[in-house]
């Protein structure tokens, strides 16, 4: 079979010569679907307490900039306007998850729509897009992943009207929604740099000629601009990070990559999108659309060399079930005696589906009974047990001698639990708390004239911490009350009597990023 695009020997017709007109937009059933989703989501999003991603979240919001250490800056803000409009609690902060959640899976219909999809196919992808483990998941919680699935979403659908309109104009939408996604995750470019050959591969090259393109990347590069700019002032600390996740992670995300790609979507969803990518490959109507089916592998392919996490690839694979579902809508309707059969049993095979990837990725379970989804996605367990950290905590603060408080310092070993610490930590008397990870270092450190005790939460994780501070001994431990065991079940509290060295002498060392 032959892939390639419009290159030379090739006969004069455009790759996107019979691409067909879009179908009509399915309006209500889409909307249904991601309306029962977005109010499904609202509904348990109180449910357990906030993750400690969004704890730090609401403390980088706070500190407003146009980069942070580990992210571009439009997460921490999103969720500062999301708990300004909606309150300040774990509902308010993720109604921005949910409704963006909705448009998701709107866009997988759309994309749908893009390859052909009449109303039912359309309805079908809405459905599938509900279904999926990762969709579910970012739903529920505010995370970069949140906004960069969509925004890869919406990069795939601006380039699938470019390749079957041929209207080089389209490249300045691509740029725009590209550099938006830039401001959220840097991630965005791995789609990009895959896109650009697998399109120059599969054709249609014509996109690629002229100015236009040319035009997108200006457009992409000034929005992410002042991004780059604080990354460059910064000694691009984002590289840093990324490369100790494949230093530490690199291998289990290979081992993994594989079954988690189709847990991650859902298995009852492989025969869909598996069609899908055959459908892209082989369908004369979508021949101008096949650099997609160039690009899942090449994007797997990169992912496993640089040791990537295995969601990086996920939003492809719902491009390609968004192609796969007008032929499997069309195989359920073909004429058989046991049609409506037929019907029901795929329904009640996608119910399945939705209903064991709500309880691994919502808060279903009561949270004692949270071991038996986390092996599989521990995020669960990381919304437990924050409160109960900040009243150990205050209960290792209660030890430091009252006349010694107003020199005395609290230092967290990691994001999670200063966020917790900053969200929880008043109500037990403690003051603003300090940490050495990721941003946390840009905001202390504390003055050198806080030369007091310090209040020392989980080295365990971090042993090397305990050496810059002296006489420490435990006064408490973390216990979230449900005997589960996430990373801060059991933590040691320590009272140490102060620092080898003063503060501003220490930072530097006490900065990590892992």
């Amino acid at each position: 079979m032959d892939i390639r695009g419009d290159g030379p020997g090739r006969e004069a017709e455009p790759d996107n010569a019979h691409a067909p007109g879009l179908p009509g937009f399915a309006a209500g059933p889409v909307l249904a679907v991601a309306a029962a989703v977005a109010g499904f989501e609202v509904l348990l999003s109180g449910r357990y307490g906030f993750h400690r991603d969004e704890l730090y979240f609401l403390v980088a919001g706070r500190h407003p900039a146009w980069g942070y250490i580990d992210q571009p800056p439009l997460t921490p803000l999103l969720g500062r306007g999301s708990v300004a409009l909606f309150g300040d609690s774990p509902t308010g902060l993720r109604l921005v998850s949910a409704l963006l959640c909705a448009v998701t899976v709107v866009l997988v219909a759309l994309l749908a729509r893009e390859f052909g999809a009449a109303r039912g196919g359309q309805a079908l992808a809405a459905a599938c897009a509900a279904c999926s483990a990762m969709v579910l998941a970012v739903g529920h919680m505010l995370s970069t992943v949140t906004f960069d699935l969509l925004a890869w979403l919406v990069v795939s659908l601006l380039t699938l009207r470019l390749l079957r309109t041929g209207d080089g104009r389209w490249w300045l939408a691509v740029g725009a929604a590209t550099g938006v996604a830039l401001l959220n995750k840097d991630l965005v470019l791995l789609l990009v740099v895959v896109l650009v050959p697998a399109i120059w591969v599969a054709g249609p090259r014509r996109v690629l000629r002229g100015w236009w393109p040319v035009a997108g990347a200006l457009v992409a590069v000034a929005v992410v601009l002042p991004n780059l700019w604080w990354e460059a002032a910064h000694g691009w600390p984002q590289l840093t990070v990324a490369a100790g996740i494949s230093d530490k992670d690199g291998i289990a995300n290979r081992l993994t990559f594989v079954p988690m790609q189709l847990l991650y979507l859902s298995p009852v969803l492989i025969p869909i999108w598996v069609t899908g990518f055959r459908r892209l490959r082989r369908a004369p109507e979508l021949r101008w659309a096949r650099a997609f089916a160039v690009a899942y592998p090449v994007i797997c392919l990169v992912v496993l060399a640089s040791g990537g996490k295995p969601y990086y690839a996920l939003p492809l694979l719902l491009v390609l079930t968004a192609a796969g579902c007008e032929p499997t809508v069309q195989r359920l309707q073909a004429p058989a005696p046991d049609s409506s059969r037929r019907w029901a049993r795929f329904a009640a095979w996608l119910a399945v589906g939705a209903l064991a990837n709500v309880v691994i990725t919502l808060p279903v379970l009561p949270a004692r009974l949270l071991p038996a989804v986390t092996w599989i996605y521990p995020e669960q367990g990381e919304q437990v047990g924050w409160p109960e950290l900040a009243a150990a905590a205050g209960t290792g603060w209660a030890a430091v001698p009252p006349e010694l408080r107003s020199r005395a310092v609290v230092f967290a070993s990691n994001y999670g639990e200063a966020g917790a610490l900053a969200r929880y930590g008043a109500h037990y008397g403690l003051p603003v708390p300090y940490s050495g990870h990721m941003s946390f270092a840009d905001w202390g450190p504390p003055p050198d004239t806080a030369d007091g005790p310090v209040v020392l939460l989980h080295p365990a994780k971090y042993p090397a911490v305990e050496r810059y501070f002296t006489a420490c001994h435990q006064v408490a431990q973390v216990d979230n009350g449900h005997a589960l065991p996430n990373q801060e079940q059991h933590a040691p509290i320590l009272l140490c009597t102060g620092t080898t060295a003063p503060w501003s002498v220490l930072w530097p060392q006490l900065r990590h990023y892992y």
